[in-house]
């Protein structure tokens, strides 16, 4: 039983203002259990697991003696204050619990319940975290699992942590739990677990902060369903990236049963996934779509040789296995290439005549005669100028337990592949199809060789690490908001767009026949007559182009006031611009992101061909060009068979332009150009149209 001081305040003065939540001087389980079947048994056994480090009270209100240590009944009975409170008791009593915490000067809370309030609700929950935070106080959660911290001995979760280098925030807990079990097969772990909850108050983004600072972690790995200030918590992935720590981040919305279950989950509300990507890429971090691509990507990425490119050169014991892993690379956005011939001399120096010496490398029983024929044919192709990293597949970790006498040998091999890829600064992967326990597969392990049970997830990590490597941030500029402009129709919309240095063709508006007529007679015929208030002109018979005289133009006025109802017209000028190229370029506002720009093949074809490419706004000319250049159709702007190219950088100024004004009126919801026609000679915006919030 752990000695109990008498009554002092025991708090954290230095560190991070999460210390408490890390690294507390003290802690209290209420709720704490004997029942296994409950949430405070673990919790009382992961406190209790740390007590050399620091004192560790038990609350239950029926007192007794939990686990070997006296229970008190309330937070009000104990001798001293806790730094941390940990709260696994049902959600009526939280408050109570929570007041009576910050009574006697408790710095932080965990709590796990789902819920707060009878009944329970956000309203409660909010009202929670405002009170934990008016009285200087943290609040993870509610709805959490718990955090663990490998390094100040903190366990306060469900089952156990395997520790190591990965630090992960993750919004579910059961998900975390699966991330630290498999990064443990992987012969990896977890330095810091921190489940979010609903986030009341502390948020994905200040954890992921305090995870760059944090010396054990290497990789951060985040799983957020409800992504806040996003724009924050990207700020927070780029400063990780600056600090050389990679941050892999698993999110949903790719269905609509994802949106669902996240949905009535935590009440969150999911940004879309193409908006997640353009941000994350932006930022550096890498999105990807499971837990195990997540754990094959870290464990790739915790390696101390790097794959930075797609090219793997490919060795096994045999035909079968270096075919099937050169399609599974493949599949997965890699490449297989051929040696260059010094390679092959090599390998046809060291290996029998039946070996294949291209790529893939076939050893055709090389390892069987001379275990250390793998150490010499890795070392060649980890030489290669055209290999990035090298796939060892097969029967290599396996030769121990067919063979005993051969354990010291291969053991001794698997240290020399470490430090050999290690030497080369090129990663070599192991796909074995030995049972773990391997000796051999344990020493690649501990020299930091990623071993993998299946080529699948061999081909996953590097595909993975290649992607990480390939990304390129982006800086985001700044923005001040403007004064709200503009009702959103196209004639305000035109104004506020011109401001920012967009040209429309000429343009007069008008309400009647007469007034229309007038309106061409000054412009010059042929024009275009637009009906106002329209969001999609064309489809509702709003839009009549290349009247060529006043008959037509009155004949086109009287169809479009019948058919539109509006009240309101454009005259325009015809644009007439030979080999030009249709877009469109727009902004909307994300929940979660704030503003994002949009580019594609536009005019009356745009949600047909669906060809987009979007970014954080405000975009700078040069990332506009990037953006442009991205899309399937891009050939077309450089010209097609035959045909000029257009100005692409008159149209990268336009999205430039368009992704600041629609940065700078968040009063849009959207603010849309649509058509843009880029053409040799520059770029002319054919119509706008914005969306009042």
């Amino acid at each position: 039983m752990v000695a109990v001081p008498e009554r002092t305040q025991v708090l954290t003065m230095a560190g991070s203002a999460l210390g408490p939540l890390f690294d507390p001087a003290s802690i209290a389980v209420v709720g704490a259990s004997a029942d296994r079947r409950k949430w405070g048994y673990w919790l009382a056994r992961g406190a209790l697991a740390g007590q050399d480090r620091r004192p560790v009270y038990l609350v239950n209100r029926g007192g007794g003696v939990i686990q070997g240590v006296r229970a008190w009944r309330s937070v009000e009975e104990l001798p001293a204050t806790p730094e941390l409170i940990v709260v696994a008791t049902p959600p009526a009593g939280v408050r109570h619990e929570v007041s009576c915490g910050l009574a006697v000067g408790a710095r932080c809370f965990v709590v796990i319940t789902t819920g707060v309030g009878h009944p329970a609700s956000v309203a409660e929950e909010l009202a929670l975290a405002e009170l934990a935070v008016t009285r200087g106080a943290r609040l993870l959660g509610p709805n959490c699992m718990g955090v663990v911290d490998a390094s100040s001995g903190l366990q306060l979760c469900w089952g156990d942590v395997p520790a190591g280098p990965v630090g992960l925030v993750s919004q579910s807990g059961n998900l975390g739990l699966e991330i630290g079990r498999l990064l443990g097969r992987a012969g990896q772990g977890l330095s810091r677990l921190v489940s979010l909850g609903n986030q009341r108050d502390i948020d994905a983004a200040e954890v992921l902060e305090s995870l760059i600072e944090h010396e054990p972690t290497r990789v951060i790995a985040a799983y957020v369903e409800d992504f806040r200030d996003g724009r924050r918590l990207m700020r927070a992935v780029g400063a990780a990236r600056a600090a050389g720590k990679p941050v892999l981040l698993l999110t949903v919305g790719r269905s609509d049963a994802s949106g669902r279950a996240a949905r009535s989950h935590t009440g969150s509300m999911v940004s879309g996934l193409d908006v997640v990507d353009a941000a994350a890429a932006a930022a550096g971090a890498l999105r990807l779509d499971t837990a195990g691509q997540l754990v094959d990507t870290a464990v790739a990425l915790l390696a101390p040789a790097r794959s930075r490119g797609r090219r793997v050169a490919v060795v096994a014991d045999g035909g079968g296995q270096g075919a099937i892993a050169a399609d599974t690379l493949a599949a997965a956005g890699l490449v297989v290439p051929p040696l260059r011939a010094g390679t092959v001399a090599r390998l046809h120096e060291l290996l029998p005549p039946a070996a294949g010496v291209s790529n893939p490398v076939d050893l055709a029983g090389a390892g069987e005669a001379d275990i250390t024929s793998y150490v010499a044919v890795a070392r060649t192709l980890l030489a290669d100028p055209d290999a990035d990293a090298v796939v060892l597949s097969g029967y290599f970790g396996d030769y121990a337990a067919s063979t005993p006498e051969l354990a010291a040998a291969e053991t001794a091999v698997a240290s020399d592949l470490a430090a050999v890829s290690e030497r080369s600064g090129r990663a070599l992967v192991v796909h074995s199809m030995a049972a773990d326990g391997s000796p051999a597969l344990a020493a690649l392990r501990q020299g930091g060789v990623p071993v993998f049970e299946r080529i699948e997830h061999a081909a996953a990590a590097l595909a993975g690490a290649a992607r990480w490597a390939s990304l390129t941030p982006a800086e985001l500029p700044g923005f001040t908001v403007a004064r709200p402009a503009g009702d959103g129709g196209y004639q305000s919309s035109r104004e506020l767009l011109a401001s920012y240095g967009l040209t429309f063709p000429h343009a007069r508006f008008v309400r009647d026949a007469d007034g229309a007529a007038a309106a061409a007679e000054e412009i010059g015929y042929p024009v275009a007559l637009k009906a106002m208030g329209l969001a999609h002109k064309t489809e509702a018979g709003g839009v009549a182009l290349g009247l060529t005289g006043e008959q037509d133009l009155r004949s086109a006025f009287r169809v479009m006031v019948h058919r539109t109802q509006a009240a309101s017209f454009a005259v325009e000028a015809m644009a007439a611009c030979r080999d030009s190229v249709e877009l469109i370029m727009g902004v909307r506002q994300d929940p979660s992101f704030g503003p994002v720009a949009m580019t594609g093949l536009g005019g009356t074809t745009a949600e047909l061909l669906a060809d987009t490419a979007i970014a954080l706004a405000p975009l700078t000319a040069e990332r506009a060009r990037q953006l442009l250049e991205s899309l399937r159709h891009a050939p077309l702007l450089h010209g097609w068979r035959g045909a000029p190219a257009v100005d692409l950088d008159a149209a990268a100024r336009i999205l430039a332009a368009v992704s600041l004004a629609g940065a700078q009126h968040p009063e849009f919801s959207e603010l849309e150009v649509n058509p843009v026609l880029a053409h040799p000679g520059g770029a002319i915006a054919l119509d706008a149209h914005g969306v009042l919030r």
